[in-house]
């Protein structure tokens, strides 16, 4: 159980706290199920990009945990006290935004090498599919509240989100094209353009610069 304001003594601020919290959450439950279906339906179509997606959405994990912990800080003990956790979660959200970019070059150029593309997978293209809007509508809502708390940390994570979007996408034409025109090579190639992106938040997120995000 979260403590926090009574509903007499709600403010904006925490009343958006309060929103973060349970979107994240939400975030949770939806990156569980698509790294453990894209991670079993990669490793047995033998697909690289479909496991890629998987183990990505482990780190996306990882980082909404840790935007929790910086989350629950703030309500229990306010935002003073809390400056230290966004600070301390801004940069381990920018190290994963970082170990992200390397995980995407390092499957691109690994898949460019060995001329893979993996079989199709159904199950795979599917939870692809579902990503794309899911992560479209988490990031939108992210960015709003990252923007109204003034969260470098939550910024992180909603970059994350929208590069798992982005991903999905890379995923679905990479194994549609690889089913009807054997183009194996697609989704390498499309996956290494994002690349400077992530790189691109992820530094800024480590190195504690301001996002553009305003302040109550």
């Amino acid at each position: 159980m979260v403590a926090g304001d009574s509903a007499e003594g709600m403010t904006p601020r925490s009343e958006a706290i309060r929103q973060a919290f349970r979107l994240e959450w939400l975030t949770v439950g939806w990156l569980a199920l698509e790294a453990a279906v894209a991670i079993i339906a990669g490793v047995r179509a033998g697909s690289l990009s479909l496991t890629a997606f998987g183990l990505d959405s482990v780190i996306e994990l990882a980082s909404a945990f840790v935007l929790i912990w910086r989350l629950n800080v703030e309500l229990r003990h306010g935002r003073v006290f809390s400056e230290e956790a966004e600070r301390l979660s801004s940069r381990i959200g920018g190290g994963l935004l970082l170990l992200l970019a390397v995980s995407i070059a390092a499957g691109a150029v690994w898949r460019l090498w060995t001329q893979q593309g993996g079989e199709f997978s159904l199950s795979g293209l599917l939870v692809a599919l579902l990503a794309i809007p899911v992560m479209a509508v988490l990031s939108r809502r992210k960015i709003a509240l990252a923007t109204q708390l003034g969260s470098r940390a939550m910024r992180a994570d909603a970059v994350e989100s929208i590069t798992c979007g982005w991903l999905s996408l890379v995923v679905v034409i990479g194994l549609i094209a690889n089913f009807l025109l054997d183009a194996w090579w697609v989704d390498a190639v499309t996956s290494l353009a994002i690349v400077w992106f992530v790189v691109k938040e992820g530094r800024e997120a480590w190195a504690g610069e301001q996002c553009c995000c305003g302040h109550d």
